[in-house]
């Protein structure tokens, strides 16, 4: 069985997701093969470029004119750009895969899960993480009973590529287009990643959120923040999104959350780390440290250092020998291989849009919390 796609949007996403599918015939033989049919985008002259960079067939300017032209429709747009496409390829019968946050509200997200529920279609959020070996090992230690009881879960998330005040405007800073700032684009990744690993959903939160730059130079044609003359631009729009965010959570066991984002943090550039202790043990993981995992069980006096590469770990049969380790692309590998496999079977996907919509719930919770400064209910 053949599957045709379509992209809606060729850029950081587009091109993560186009290498992912031209990975799959290689190392993982058994997927679906998928034909690069179409891409969606403005821009026609960045459009033909990226259709031979990405190996698709043809561009199209209108997204109206494709979701039910393809089997699998990935959504890979600004966040306000993933309800409508979404739900109409839903209603058209058509497969979809759709980047975080699911959307830029949670009316939004709703309306997105209510259309998964009624298609026949397969749906799916991308939350690669997920994927990475050593996470799906952390998520069988748990399930396993390894730590026990959990009673703490930590996640960060630290960037620092907004510090300098002259970094020019995106649509990464505006609430009418992202919904928030460092709380969706990196904190939807942490509260999935706990709720995953936990098997259960956060129940309460109290947020506090903060802009540190309220306003931010327009970027010129070259994407930096200068006029036409290569001056420095003088013309700026409004910082609308928060820049940090920290959170208290509750979980639906009692287990107690510290959760923590943002794009100021100095000398950190992709910094995704989560802990989670229990009653008899705990697993640490960070994510530039991808291939390995702190795990403390037992009588162990210390965390000790488990090296994920081994072939019996998850998807590393695919890979390479032990030792020879693995990077941040080939999350996206398995992401596409696992909803493929799905859609192609007509299996649901995990995580689905119900999954994307509970992390949208906690988003909007903290949020709220922030604005009223009393615990929320997510």
């Amino acid at each position: 069985m053949t599957l045709s796609a379509g992209f809606l949007g060729y850029r950081f996403m587009g091109q993560a997701h186009a290498n992912a599918l031209a990975r799959l015939p290689m190392f993982f033989p058994d997927a679906p093969d998928v034909e690069r049919d179409v891409l969606v985008g403005r821009d026609e002259d960045a459009l033909a470029e990226a259709v031979d960079q990405f190996g698709f067939e043809r561009y199209a300017t209108d997204w109206t004119e494709v979701v039910d032209e393809v089997d699998v429709f990935y959504n890979l747009g600004p966040n306000n750009l993933h309800p409508e496409p979404s739900i109409a390829a839903l209603e058209a019968g058509t497969h979809v895969f759709c980047e975080k946050p699911l959307a830029h509200t949670l009316d939004a997200a709703e309306r997105m899960a209510d259309a998964a529920a009624q298609s026949d279609a397969t749906a799916g959020v991308a939350f690669n993480y997920r994927f990475i070996p050593a996470v799906q090992y952390a998520k069988r230690l748990i399930d396993d009973g390894a730590i026990g009881d959990v009673h703490h879960v930590r996640a960060e998330y630290l960037q620092d590529w907004l510090v300098d005040p002259t970094a020019p405007w995106s649509w990464r800073n505006s609430a009418e287009v992202a919904g928030s700032g460092a709380l969706g684009d990196l904190g939807a990744h942490s509260i999935d990643l706990a709720q995953f690993l936990l098997g259960e959903e956060v129940d309460r939160v109290s947020g506090h959120l903060k802009t540190f730059v309220d306003e931010r130079p327009v970027p010129g044609e070259t994407g930096d923040a200068l006029d036409a003359a290569g001056d420095a631009s003088t013309e700026t729009r409004p910082v609308t999104v928060d820049d940090a965010y920290t959170a208290q959570a509750e979980f639906e066991s009692g287990a107690m959350g510290l959760f923590e984002a943002s794009r100021f943090a100095t000398g950190h550039k992709n910094g995704n780390t989560i802990e989670i202790n229990g009653s008899d043990g705990s697993i640490r993981f960070d994510l530039e440290r991808l291939n390995e995992l702190a795990v403390l069980t037992g009588d162990d006096r210390g965390f000790q250092t488990v090296l994920v590469t081994d072939p019996d770990d998850p998807y590393v049969d695919h890979w390479w020998p032990p030792g020879h380790v693995v990077g941040w692309e080939h999350t996206f590998v398995h992401e596409n291989y696992e909803f493929l496999t799905a859609a192609a079977s007509g299996d649901p996907h995990s995580p689905d849009f119900a999954a994307g919509l509970t992390v949208q719930r906690v988003l909007d919770a903290i949020e709220k919390s922030s604005d009223s400064g009393e615990w929320v209910t997510a």
